[in-house]
Formats: structure tokens, C-alpha cells, sequence
């Protein structure tokens, strides 16, 4: 304790000076936006390199689970392409790939590497940035459902806003019949979202699935989200329901980020 209390005394000038360090710098990244963003961008550098090296060891212990979502979703993949019968036309004998020349959407692979669902406002990271073509407001998803939009991104990494987050807002609808609503989760259970703001006439029953209503910019319409588990029948005037969800929030791993190549174009025109 003596020794403690020395230390203090003789180096009192430098830690008092360090602590106005701090308080100058907190108050610059708190006032500045410019400087508050390159403080986040940073930190994500950092953060994000560690949390790789940490993922990369708990995935070695985790191939056998990872080989089955691959092939499960390998699967529904194949399943999509026997069905689709609009891939290539043969006109006048030219070949033309529909895929490509009617393509809205691209997809591009990433890991998550930092995991939050504890929390009121949970965020979750990825190893993907600009260098890979990620932008802000981003879907992500897996083969189970959605996870989130992409939010904070710098050259390698990317933070993304869970759907477990007070501030979320996604476009849902019953995929029965296509009455849509707003998702959002009231900071609960990480397994349950709800989704309110349905007409009154929506038949709503236990079972029915939920998926995304294509109501904006982001997420493609039929992306799976989960099942209804509640009706809330006080609030008739909503119809609020609660949606358990296909995902296991829990324990999410590879993740695949959906690019609007028609964002801009519709943006510009509703603008």
C-alpha cells in the first residue's frame, strides 16, 4: 500500500496530465463527427483483427456443425435451380443468360467474428469491408433467415445492427397471404421478435410463417424469418404478434450480405 500510495505521489503530474488527455479526447470524438468517425473506424481495425484470430480457433472445433449448414443450404440451392425455368432463352439463336441481364441482387460470403444478443442494442461484426464491396445499409442473412443490416464499415470489417435491437425496423408479411407489418424486438428474449402495425383483416394464426415483405431498399421480399408463437389479442388495433425465430441468435457463424444493385436507381426516383 505504501508503495501504491508513492507511485502516486511521484508520478501525480503525468497521471493528472493523462487524465485531461482523456477528457479532451472523449469530448473531441463526442462533438467532431469527422473525428468520431475515424476513432470508430479505427477501433473496428483493431478490434476486428482480434476477433478473428479468436474465431479461427473456435471454428477448428466447429467444421462438423458448419459442414451441415453448407450442405443443408447447398440443397435448397439446388432445389431453387430445378424449379427456376427462366435461365437462358434461346432467341433467334443468340444465348442470353437471364440470370445475368435481369440480375438484382448479388451476394457476397462473410464470417461473423464478434457475436452480441445480450444486450438492448446488440451489434454484431463481420470480417467483410469497402475492400469486398460492403456498404452501409446492407441486408445480412444465413440460410435459416435474416440477421441484420450492415451499419458502421471500414476497409476490412463491418459492424451490422442485429434485428435484436431496440432501433431496428424490417419490413415484414405473413407469407400466407401477404398482409405486411413492422418488425421490430422489444429487448427481451433474443429467441422472440415481434412484428406490429398489421391491418385488422390479417388472418393471423400460431404456425403461420413470416417472412420479409420486399417494402424497401434492403432485403430482397421472401427472406424467412420465423413463426408466429403469440397473438396478442389485447391489442386488437395492431394485431402485434410475437415471432419466434428460425435463427438461433445465439450461435451464428456464416452470414451472406445482399447487395441492391437497383438501390440507387429507385432512391433516386423516390427522392
Amino acid at each position: 500500500m505504501q508503495q501504491l500510495i508513492h507511485f502516486f505521489q511521484k508520478f501525480k503530474y503525468f497521471l493528472f496530465f493523462l487524465f485531461l488527455e482523456i477528457i479532451a479526447l472523449a469530448f473531441t470524438f463526442n462533438n467532431l463527427s469527422f473525428h468520431k468517425s475515424k476513432f470508430v473506424n479505427s477501433a473496428n481495425t483493431i478490434t476486428g483483427g482480434l476477433y478473428s484470430q479468436a474465431t479461427n480457433i473456435s471454428d477448428y472445433f466447429d467444421l462438423k456443425s458448419k459442414n451441415k449448414i453448407l450442405a443443408e443450404e447447398n440443397n435448397r440451392l439446388k432445389n431453387l435451380l430445378e424449379k427456376s425455368n427462366s435461365i437462358i432463352y434461346n432467341i433467334d439463336s443468340t444465348v442470353v443468360d437471364t440470370v445475368k441481364l435481369n440480375q438484382k441482387y448479388t451476394y457476397t460470403s462473410a464470417k461473423i467474428i464478434k457475436n452480441s444478443y445480450a444486450s438492448q442494442f446488440n451489434i454484431l461484426t463481420i470480417n467483410r469491408g469497402k475492400n469486398q464491396g460492403i456498404q452501409k445499409e446492407m441486408a445480412v442473412i444465413n440460410s435459416k433467415g435474416i440477421i441484420g443490416i450492415t451499419d458502421v464499415v471500414n476497409a476490412r470489417f463491418s459492424t451490422i445492427q442485429s434485428i435484436l435491437n431496440r432501433n431496428s425496423k424490417i419490413n415484414a408479411r405473413l407469407k400466407n397471404s401477404n398482409y405486411f407489418g413492422s418488425l421490430g424486438w422489444d429487448g427481451k428474449n433474443y429467441n422472440i421478435v415481434q412484428l406490429s402495425d398489421l391491418p385488422r383483416q390479417a388472418p393471423l394464426k400460431i404456425g403461420d410463417t413470416i417472412e420479409t415483405g420486399g417494402m424497401s431498399t434492403i432485403f430482397p421480399e421472401g427472406i424467412l424469418i420465423g413463426i408466429i408463437s403469440e397473438i396478442n389479442s389485447e391489442n386488437s388495433a395492431d394485431n402485434k404478434v410475437n415471432i419466434t425465430l428460425f435463427n438461433d441468435m445465439s450461435n451464428l457463424n456464416y452470414v451472406n450480405i445482399i447487395k441492391n444493385l437497383e438501390k440507387i436507381e429507385i432512391q433516386s426516383l423516390e427522392n
